[in-house]
């Protein structure tokens, strides 16, 4: 059988609602390979802390969820313990609760096999914020997707409004900086650039283009292997 670091990864991390989760899933699907939403993975544990009312601060009660979630993803649905939550897990409340918790060293060591899994043949594309830099160190190809916070803002505005949720979007920027702010600067695996990744900026491109630059970056990568 294939050894697992023979699968070719493909890491796409960055800023919240940067668009990454849009290109990832794209890019996959042009590729045929597997996709990974890392921060769905969070967004569950906060959606299971929610429902069981436990305090933000019990990192020993959230590592713990994290490790025992009973999680399943088909095609475009997420569910947990046998229930759909595709929605749930998107709601602004779900996000600032699993930008918090990601912090946690004890909760990030809880996801990291489970990620780590996803990684099956003949490839895949992972999307998070330490995908490159902690989970798939030896990705074959590490891109920084990001955009202005002003951007993103309208972005994620425009999802919500698309999914029947009310939003303020001088709120979502507000909300936006912080996150950002509070994830650059975590001791935990922080949002951050890595030297051998690619920086793509996405302010004003479509999502079409950022798709084919990271398609056009990916062949290039594999030919750089073979020489």
């Amino acid at each position: 059988m294939t050894h697992n670091k023979m699968i070719p990864v493909v890491a796409i991390d960055g800023p919240s609602a940067s668009g990454k989760g849009t290109v990832a899933q794209r890019v996959a699907k042009a590729l045929g390979f597997h996709y990974l939403d890392s921060g769905a993975l969070y967004r569950l544990v906060a959606l299971k802390s929610l429902q069981e009312d436990i305090e933000i601060a019990d990192e020993a009660k959230l590592a713990e969820i994290a490790a025992n979630l009973n999680v399943a993803f088909e095609n475009d649905e997420i569910f947990l313990d046998n229930c759909r939550v595709t929605d749930e897990i998107r709601t602004e409340e779900c996000g600032v609760v699993a930008s918090k918790l990601a912090s946690y060293h004890r909760v990030r060591e809880s996801l990291v096999a489970r990620q780590r899994a996803f990684r099956k043949s003949p490839g895949l594309v992972a999307d998070g914020r330490d995908m490159g830099s902690v989970i798939f160190p030896d990705a074959v190809l590490k891109v920084f997707l990001t955009a202005s916070a002003e951007i993103r803002a309208q972005r994620r505005y425009k999802q919500l409004m698309e999914k029947g949720i009310n939003a303020n979007i001088k709120v979502l920027l507000e909300d936006i900086r912080v996150r950002d702010d509070r994830d650059s600067n975590r001791s935990v695996a922080p949002l951050q650039k890595s030297m051998d990744a690619r920086l793509l900026d996405t302010t004003s491109l479509s999502i079409l283009q950022a798709q084919n630059c990271v398609l056009e970056w990916y062949k290039a990568s594999c030919a750089n292997r073979r020489v």
